[in-house]
Formats: structure tokens, C-alpha cells, sequence
């Protein structure tokens, strides 16, 4: 009988819930939960495809101890044994842990227990680092808590939202989708959007504020001594509630107009009318993301914005205040629990003796972690130079994401002992594990996450767990018990955990700590299975209620005030004359981290198949780099190879690239490989956004593209990406030399049966080259080359993976490369929930449909999740931009 389970999206900080549908023959389907407070029935078009990612390709199914299969209590004991030996020998801080915002909450609870708690060091720390880490010590500087004030509803509450560093369209896109409806039904509301790039959430801005890298600082300076000046500035609240407003306005009102102006890229009419739209409306809420944190200066930016804040006293109200779009789906949980290497579990302060004596006396671990332990890129420093000699590592892909990337792969392939918690057996970074464990996925997992708005939800098991996997507090909880913790590790179920968390939060807080859900402290499992989204703080006795903080002050420094922070940064210009470009780097709509999840989704890997970077067409020009070319984008420390996109939406002078793929699916993608160890020096964060590159174009002398029925395997070429497509993979090619057997080489890479002989044709004289195998009416694979990048329909030839070939001239045309007469190539994917391309677009607008919402009606484009919708009305005023000439 088929059964409905609620559970949470695996994705990003929003925190959708999904309704999970499991039919008799075992098949999923996911759609919105209209319940859930964070999406009401929502979804993007990642979470719509959550179903499409749960297959067991590649995952892995059982304990690995160099390489071979082993069971879970050798691979245990060993884990256990070399972590004790390593710290009897060199001591604790010989170990580390390196952990991940897609941890569940128990899961992030066990790891920090376990770390700080019992083997007696702070070297824990989480790939959240890398995201929102500066936002922490932002709120802890001026709330002294890391504290979110506001909830969701105020994006739809404010008159007046501020975008900063966030591309909400593509990294948050159901909050995108409730402010766009929420400006729809009034639109008198002011949407302002700040970000060098002009990304797809500018589509809905009356106002984009395109400022040089990392000027945010000067910014929003300017910002506080305007709104001083302007007597909008709340002296009830600022003398009630805060300190140190003097010096942090001496500071911000040290630069005028010109050089606010000089410093920003902006216009001074541009900053005039910026300043006056925030003085003049009172529900005002900033939002900010990656573009803020990710920044040497991150958390001064952080606190640039919270001091605009605080001086106008629009904070916890409904519609007003600072408010942090974190990027992971749990990234929030991690914070609670201490996840951090300088925080405790509970909000609590490792840096604090009674906090420290407090969770010591709770956990009863007498050797409880002194001191702060060593942050995300110190932590691949002292595994590079010896001082880390035991290294597990959970849910992540640091390989991959973590800066100076090829640094951060070189020390794990040098570590004595490296453990690696996963569920697929290939990545990056599982490729130098000693001992792999696998770990439940999404669908699997039981447990609970939290999402931007302090609101805790379940995730919930549906699916049964693969093989022997099994969930990852459970695996830490075991290797507790064989390190000689027993008593303290005891736990049956992830409602056990939860309860200790619960319970933890509320020992002997009297309200002085912001994080209390001590109401479920005695939580059952039944009670557990059972648990509604709810916001925190819940404190023991009372019931889930929605909470603003900080309306009426009430801070968590020693005093009960906020502090306004004195911060006075100018941007810094890293781009040289030997690297004259700077590179930011950040996420696309379709993919999710390094692809683990996403890259298993045709439907998602169709509308962005291969990394590229946008470059203007100017700075194109000067680069002597076409459209569709590759380039070649280089720092200090690092290349890699990408696709050229030109557009006006990038400023001069700047590159965007993606931060998504690696080795699995592109031959020189790894984007972090080229971003210096530079962090924040409060934080820790690093500088993702501010890298200073040279691009030059790649000189190959044939360039290819391919489809394959089978996984293509040892590809000999200059370059390479791999994308799932229904049916097979597709794949982007090019090549320094023409290989002297073309038809060898297709056998070798498509795993061509021999006797199978392609049909095709060769033009020597314009390097043209076609081949497509058959066997029988089915399409193994089929390759496209020529001299510059391949004219293929791209998107048909996937199609025709699942096409039946009875006949030669369906066969011909494959080898073509084109749909005969009267065949359809949809062209590329503009909506990925609904595989709707480009060439279906503009026939609709030929048709009459000149609206986006035209377009929904005819082909249900932008009728799911919205994403596409600036880009489809793009391609609506191009169209009809090109019909008026």
C-alpha cells in the first residue's frame, strides 16, 4: 500500500518540507508539504527532484579498509584504535574531526560530544565554516549570541528588502519565490539588490547596486552616517539598548560621497538614492549570504549591516531587521550543538570558564576541551604539516570545496589515517580514505535539521537503508563506546540524542542563553516521530509559539546590550597586472555542492552541463575568447579549465565561476583549487569571492561533443565534462591533437562491444567528424567534432538515447547531429522542472505568447518553481527586441 511520509529537503538553509510518497512497487515521488511553515507546499526545482537522486549507483554499501570490504566491527575497532594510539602517543590535538552541514542535528550533537567532550579537543570543525561562519561572529559581536532575530514572514512583512551577497533566485529560490509573490501583491514594496554580478534576483529589484568587490564595508558605513545625519536614527533604542554608537559612527562617517563613491564603484546618485530609500522606510530587512561572509573582511561586513540596524532600532519587529540566508540544510543545527571548533554545544562559549564547567558537569567529562580548536584551513595546515595525524572526515568533499584545494588533497593523501564518512564510494576525497564507512542518505536518515529561521523540522526515514549503511551518530557513538566512553555514548535511538540536546539547552539557564528547547528534554519516540516544525526558543513548560528577538533589547552580553561595532575596512584589490581578474565564485540553480546529490539528475544537469565562467564581452574581446570557447583561468595556486559564457550581466574585469564540479565530472573543474587559504581573521571564513586570476583561451584543435548509453571511462583529451542524462551521459570534449583512430578511440571510451561498426561521415577539409553506434534499434553512443565548438542539438541527440532506430534515416540523422523533418529539437533547458528549452520558448512568443505567464500557460515554464522566470523574460524581450528591427 502505497504510504506518505513528511520529512525535510536535503538542499539548502531554507528548510522546505517535502512530502515523500512511496508507492507498492517501492518507486518515490516528492512533492511540497502546504503544512510546512517554511515553503507552504513550495518547492524548487532541486527539491522537485529529490526522487530522482536516490538510486544506488554508486553508493557506498559496506565498510572499506584499504580498498577492500570489511565488517562494522573491524572497521570500528580499527577507527577507534588508531584514534587512541594517535592520542596517547602525540595527544589530543593530534586528531581532528572535519565534519558537514548536512549532519543531522543528532549527528552533529555525538561528533562535538565525542571530540570536545571525551577525547579532549576543539579540532572539530564543519564545511559550514566555509559558508557562515562570519555571520556567527557577527551576531556574537553585536548580539553576544549567534542569534537570528527575525523570521521568513518579514521578507513578506518589509516595504523595503535588501539583497546583499545573495543570489536568492538561484541559492534560496522558495524565499525568492515568496518575496516575488509577495511583491506581486504589492508593489509598492522596494526590492534592492547588491552583488557585482547582475544575477536572476535582480529581475525582481527596482534598484541593483553593482559595487566593486568587497566595498560592502564602505557601503554600509556610508549607510550609518547617512541615516545619523538624517535624524533617522532611533535614540530611544541606541540609549535603552545599545553601546558604543559614538565610535562606531565616528568611524563610519569618516569618508564622504566622492570617496564613498570612488571606493564602491557606485555612483554618488546611485548611493544618495539607496540612503534615502532606507532612511525613509521604516520595515526595512537586509538579507545577506555568501557574497557577505565569504570575504577576508566577512564579519566587519556583518556588522556593518547590524549597526544600520540597531541605529534605527528596526530589529525584531515584524518586517525589520538583519536577517542570514544560511546555505546548507543544517547548517544552523551545527551552530546549536557546537559544531564550530571555537563554539560549545548549547550557544555556549568554550572560551568561558562557567560554560565550559557548565557542559563539563552535564556531559560528566572531566576532559573536556580547554580551548578553541583549530578552524577549517588551520586544520588542513597542521594535517599538511604533521601536526593532525588521525583525520575522520564526514559528509563533505573538502577536496573539492575547501580553498587551495590541491594543498587541502595533498595533506589528506599525506595523513597517517584518514576515515572518511560517506555514501558514495568515489569522490574526491574518499579516493584517500584509509577506512571508508557508509553513512544513510536522504530518505534514510532520521533526525532533525534547522533551518535560517530557527525552525526545527524532521527528517524522516522512507526509505530502508541500503546494504550497511548506517547513520553517522550511530557510527561516532560506537567508536565512543570502543574509546572507553560507554556510559556516555549509550544511545539507542536519534530521539535519544535529540532529548540530551534538549536537555543540555536548558541546564541551569535562567534566559540568559537564547537557546533553549529544554521542552524536549523527555521527548519519546513516539512524541519524536511526531514532531512539528517549530521555531525556537522552547523552553521547558511552555508550547511552539513564532519568536522575534531583540524588539525590546534584551542581548545576551554580560550588560543586556548590543554593541555596535567599529568597523573601517577598505576593499581589497588583489587582481595585479600578472593576474589582472577577479574571480568570484558561488553556486548555480540546478546543482548543489559538488554534485554528489544533483549530478545523479538528468532532469537537473540539463540546463547547466559543464563548468563555465562568465566573462564580458569586452574583456572576451581583449582575450581574443568567443562564446562557447575554453579558457583557461589561473592563480598562485592553481587551473582550471571552463566554457566560455559571455554577458553583460558581469562587470568588467571580474570572472564568475561555479563551484560544483570535480574530478567526477569535468577533467580540470575544481574551482577552489584556484582560491588562496585567505580568511577572515575573526572568523575564520575564507575569501571565496575576491581571487585574483589571469583567463586565456585554450588553443585546441578539435573540439567535441558526445552521447553514451554507458558511463564513459579513461577519456584521453585536453578537456572533458560528463553530465547524467536520461538514457546515459552526455559529454563536452576538445582536444590539443586529432587522434589518428577516432573509431578506436570511441570504442575504448564508450565501452563499444567489438563487431559493432559505426555509421558517420568525415570532412577532411573542415575537420567535420560523425560517428554513432547502434546495436540493434538502440543508440550505444554517438560522437560530434569539429574544429571549433560542435553545432549539435545538443538536448535531441541526449534524446535519442531512449529512441527507438528501426529504420537508417532516424539512424542518419543521429550521426547528423540534427532532428529530420518535422523532429523537434527543444533546444537547451531553460526549465528543468518541466525540460522545457529554449527553442520551445521562442516558438510560444512566434505563437503570441509574450508574457511569462503566456509562456506558463502554453509550456508550464516557470509555473513550479520560478527560477527561470527572469530568464525566460529575457528571452521574451529579446525575441521581440529582434522582431522590431
Amino acid at each position: 500500500m502505497a504510504r506518505e511520509v513528511k520529512t525535510t529537503c536535503a538542499y539548502c538553509g531554507v528548510g522546505c518540507g517535502v512530502i515523500a510518497r512511496v508507492d507498492d512497487e517501492g518507486a518515490v515521488s516528492v512533492k511540497g508539504d502546504p503544512e510546512h511553515p517554511a515553503n507552504f507546499g513550495r518547492l524548487c526545482s532541486k527539491g522537485s527532484a529529490l526522487a530522482e537522486t536516490l538510486d544506488l549507483h554508486g553508493r557506498l554499501l559496506h565498510p572499506e579498509i584499504g580498498g577492500r570490504r570489511a565488517g562494522w566491527d573491524e572497521a570500528l575497532d580499527l577507527v577507534a584504535s588508531r584514534f587512541a594510539q594517535t592520542i596517547a602517543e602525540h595527544g589530543p590535538d593530534s586528531v581532528a574531526f572535519y565534519v558537514s552541514g548536512q549532519l543531522l542535528t543528532e549527528d552533529y550533537y555525538i561528533a562535538n560530544k565525542l571530540m570536545k567532550g571525551f577525547i579532549g579537543s576543539a579540532n572539530i570543525d564543519t564545511n559550514s565554516r566555509l559558508c557562515m561562519s562570519s555571520s556567527v561572529a557577527g551576531h556574537r559581536r553585536a548580539f553576544g549570541s549567534d542569534t537570528v532575530p527575525g523570521a521568513y514572514e518579514d521578507l513578506e512583512l518589509a516595504d523595503l528588502v535588501v539583497l546583499t551577497g545573495s543570489n536568492l533566485a538561484w541559492c534560496h529560490p522558495v524565499l525568492y519565490q515568496r518575496l516575488a509573490a509577495a511583491k506581486a501583491n504589492r508593489p509598492e514594496m522596494k526590492v534592492v539588490v547588491i552583488d557585482p554580478r547582475r544575477t536572476m534576483t535582480a529581475d525582481i529589484a527596482d534598484m541593483h547596486l553593482a559595487l566593486a568587490p568587497d566595498s560592502d564595508v564602505p557601503l554600509f558605513n556610508g549607510l550609518f552616517a547617512h541615516l545619523a545625519a538624517s535624524g533617522a536614527v532611533d535614540q530611544n533604542y541606541i540609549s535603552a539598548h545599545t553601546k558604543g554608537f559614538a565610535e562606531a559612527f565616528a568611524a563610519a562617517s569618516a569618508l564622504d560621497l566622492a570617496e564613498l563613491s570612488a571606493l564602491t564603484g557606485l555612483s554618488q546618485a546611485q548611493l544618495r538614492d539607496f540612503f534615502r530609500l532606507f532612511e525613509t522606510t521604516e520595515k526595512v530587512v537586509t538579507c545577506y549570504s555568501q557574497g557577505v561572509n565569504q570575504s577576508a573582511c566577512g564579519t566587519d561586513k556583518v556588522n556593518a549591516i547590524i549597526n544600520c540596524h540597531l541605529a534605527t532600532g528596526r530589529i525584531g519587529r515584524p518586517g525589520m531587521g538583519p536577517f542570514s540566508l544560511t546555505g546548507q540544510p543544517n547548517a544552523m543545527g551545527g551552530r546549536e550543538v557546537g559544531g564550530l571548533a571555537n563554539m560549545l554545544a548549547a550557544h555556549l562559549d568554550i572560551e568561558k570558564a562557567a560554560d565550559r564547567d557548565l557542559v563539563r558537569r552535564f556531559w560528566g567529562a572531566p576532559a573536556l576541551a580547554g580551548k578553541p580548536g583549530l578552524k577549517a584551513v588551520d586544520m588542513f595546515r597542521a594535517v599538511a604539516d604533521g601536526r593532525i595525524k588521525a583525520l575522520w572526515i564526514m559528509a563533505t568533499n573538502p577536496v573539492v570545496s575547501m580553498p587551495d584545494a590541491n594543498a587541502v588533497e595533498a595533506a589528506i593523501k599525506a595523513c597517517p589515517f584518514v576515515v572518511v564518512s560517506d555514501i558514495l564510494s568515489e569522490t574526491d576525497t574518499a579516493r584517500h580514505a584509509h577506512v571508508l564507512l557508509p553513512s544513510l542518505g536522504w530518505g534514510e536518515k532520521d533526525g532533525t535539521v534547522t533551518n535560517s529561521e530557527r525552525r526545527i523540522s524532521r527528517q524522516r526515514v522512507f526509505l530502508h537503508a541500503p546494504g550497511e549503511a548506517r547513520a553517522d551518530w550511530w557510527q561516532m557513538a560506537q567508536v565512543g563506546r570502543r574509546m572507553g566512553f560507554a556510559q556516555a555514548f549509550a544511545h539507542a535511538s536519534a530521539a535519544e540524542v535529540f532529548a540530551e540536546h534538549g536537555a543540555l539547552s536548558g541546564f541551569e539557564n535562567d534566559g540568559r542563553r537564547d537557546f533553549d528547547i529544554s521542552a524536549h528534554a523527555m521527548i519519546d519516540k513516539a512524541s519524536y516521530d511526531d514532531l512539528k516544525p517549530f521555531q525556537w526558543p522552547q523552553p521547558q513548560g511552555t508550547r511552539p509559539r513564532e519568536r522575534r528577538f531583540f524588539a525590546e533589547g534584551g542581548f545576551y552580553h554580560a550588560d543586556g546590550r548590543a554593541s555596535f561595532i567599529t568597523v573601517d575596512v577598505s576593499p581589497s584589490k588583489r587582481a595585479n597586472d600578472a593576474y589582472p581578474f577577479t574571480l568570484n565564485t558561488g553556486r548555480v540553480r540546478d546543482h548543489w555542492h559538488t554534485m554528489t546529490r544533483t549530478g545523479k539528475s538528468a532532469r537537473l544537469s540539463a540546463h547547466i552541463a559543464e563548468p563555465f565562467v562568465e566573462i564580458h564581452p569586452r574583456d572576451a574581446e581583449r582575450l581574443a575568447v568567443a562564446d562557447a570557447d575554453l579558457v583557461t583561468i589561473e592563480s598562485v595556486y592553481g587551473q582550471a579549465i571552463v566554457r566560455a559564457l559571455l554577458t553583460e550581466r558581469q562587470a568588467e574585469g571580474s570572472l564568475f565561476v561555479p563551484m560544483h564540479w570535480n574530478d567526477q565530472f569535468a577533467s580540470k573543474g575544481r574551482i577552489d583549487a584556484l582560491v588562496p587559504p585567505i580568511t577572515d581573521p575573526v572568523s575564520g571564513q575564507p575569501a571565496s569571492k575576491n581571487v585574483a586570476v589571469k583567463a586565456t583561451r585554450l588553443d585546441a584543435r578539435a573540439y567535441g561533443f558526445a552521447v553514451s548509453a554507458e558511463k564513459p571511462q579513461g577519456i584521453d583529451a585536453a578537456y572533458w565534462a560528463i553530465a547524467k542524462a536520461d538514457g546515459g551521459w552526455r559529454l563536452e570534449l576538445a582536444f590539443s591533437e586529432p587522434q589518428a583512430d577516432w573509431i578506436g578511440w570511441c570504442r575504448r571510451a564508450f565501452s563499444i562491444p567489438a563487431g559493432i561498426e559505426p555509421i558517420g561521415y568525415t570532412d577532411r577539409q573542415s575537420g567535420e567528424l560523425r560517428l554513432a553506434f547502434f546495436d540493434s534499434d538502440r543508440l550505444l553512443a554517438a560522437l560530434f567534432l569539429a574544429s571549433r565548438p560542435v553545432a549539435v542539438a545538443r538536448n535531441w541527440a541526449v534524446s535519442q538515447l531512449l529512441a527507438s532506430h528501426t529504420d537508417l534515416g532516424t539512424r542518419f540523422a543521429v550521426a547528423a547531429g540534427r532532428p529530420g523533418a518535422g523532429r523537434e529539437d527543444p533546444g537547451a533547458t531553460v526549465c528543468s522542472c518541466f525540460s522545457v528549452g529554449v527553442n520551445q520558448i521562442t516558438a510560444a512568443i512566434r505563437d503570441g505568447c509574450h508574457s511569462v505567464q503566456a509562456i506558463g500557460e502554453r509550456l508550464s515554464a516557470g509555473t513550479n518553481c520560478g527560477s527561470c522566470r527572469a530568464e525566460i523574460r529575457g528571452i521574451i524581450d529579446g525575441c521581440l527586441a529582434a522582431a522590431a528591427e
